[in-house]
């Protein structure tokens, strides 16, 4: 039967719950921003179906590899909503997402990113995106397309989660990885800028046992709790690809210290037979971290295989290399300091050292000594 006789209900798109003129206007408010991103290399302008990057440059190299990865913010994302601050969120995912390709290398060419929520409120995406925009700006990365998805019924009207891709280009010759590690390597640290995107899981839930509130002022954060879990991921792009073309830093491999923490993220970029001694107490755990082991009595070695506890990238240099690699680090305005050197791997064993992560056959790291904390 076709046609609408007055007694069946009239279904719409928008009855179910989209709003498609909403839609229109978000990206009305965000187009500025995404195309202030844009060089001469993107092409189409904004809106088309598919993102247009000139790959003409590539021509250049002798051999371009390309590199790409995605990810997402996790759930962070529960902070941003509960505090209704959007414009800081894209920060975490461009720096999930682009400095994982720069672990290789690679310089990052441009970046699509996707936001589903259950209801669109155009001003709440356009500031997720303004803020994806700004990081793309900061890391030199085009941002050329993306997408806004409602999802009425599968996601709360005002709940929200991004993912993004982004595609780097290195020169064959080039590639940073565990094949250029040598036993006498030094290992730099980089700090990070808080609790970066990982192991909110963790926090929220210490959080919650212990009924705290994210506008609770915490003297020894020096602000309230919410803005503390906020703090946008601290971005490594400019500063270790100007490092990895500074012949005089030796570098020889880039960890991002992500899902899993320090070392398990540190193995993946040694070569198997070798292993990294880190030294605890090159640093002082900051004080985020320490609330939130003392918060919910979390054993340490829970803390450091889940949270970064205060180390955001990791650099293997070669020994005459380190110097050089930490002043070029403060001049850009990363604090740096060696946290420990290369070894071979006399395969001891034991519940401070960490093998075989994340299913790659690789190298070791041992940790040793105590953290210290303020």
């Amino acid at each position: 039967m076709s046609g609408h006789d007055g007694a069946t209900p009239q279904v719409t798109y928008a009855s179910a719950g989209v709003d498609t003129a909403a839609g229109d206007r978000a990206v009305d408010l965000m187009k500025g921003a995404v195309r202030a991103t844009h060089g001469p290399q993107v092409l189409g302008g904004f809106g088309g179906f598919a993102g247009l990057y000139d790959a003409s440059a590539l021509t250049g190299y002798r051999r371009p590899l390309l590199a790409t990865s995605t990810d997402g913010v996790g759930t962070k994302v529960a902070i941003a909503q509960a505090l209704d601050v959007h414009d800081t969120i894209g920060f975490d995912l461009v720096g999930m997402v682009v400095d994982d390709i720069v672990v290789v290398g690679a310089e990052p060419l441009f970046m699509t990113d996707y936001i589903a929520t259950g209801r669109v409120v155009p001003e709440r995406v356009a500031a997720i995106v303004r803020g994806i925009a700004a990081a793309c700006a900061e890391t030199g990365t085009a941002l050329i397309g993306g997408e806004t998805a409602e999802h009425p019924g599968l996601l709360g009207p005002d709940e929200y989660d991004v993912a993004g891709a982004a595609t780097g280009v290195v020169e064959a010759d080039d590639v940073l990885g565990p094949d250029r590690v040598l036993a006498g390597d030094v290992v730099i640290a980089m700090a990070s800028s808080g609790l970066h995107s990982n192991g909110y899981s963790l926090v929220r839930r210490v959080i919650e046992v212990a009924g705290w509130r994210l506008d609770r002022d915490v003297p020894e954060l020096g602000r309230t709790l919410g803005l503390e879990l906020l703090e946008p991921t601290r971005l490594y792009t400019r500063p270790c690809l100007d490092l990895a073309r500074s012949a005089g830093a030796h570098v020889h491999a880039y960890s991002h210290v992500t899902g899993g923490g320090l070392a398990a993220n540190l193995a993946r970029v040694l070569p198997a037979g070798l292993v990294a001694d880190v030294d605890r107490s090159t640093w002082t755990v900051p004080p985020i971290f320490d609330l939130i082991r003392g918060l919910g009595g979390v054993p340490w070695h829970d803390l450091e295989s889940t949270l970064n506890l205060g180390i955001g990238m990791v650099a293997v240099v070669g020994a005459q290399g380190a110097d050089e690699a930490i002043r070029r680090l403060a001049a850009a305005q990363v604090p740096a300091w060696v946290l420990g050197t290369v070894r071979i791997d006399e395969g001891e064993s034991g519940p401070d050292i960490v093998r075989g992560t994340k299913g790659v056959h690789a190298g070791a790291v041992h940790l040793r000594g105590s953290y210290r904390s303020r």
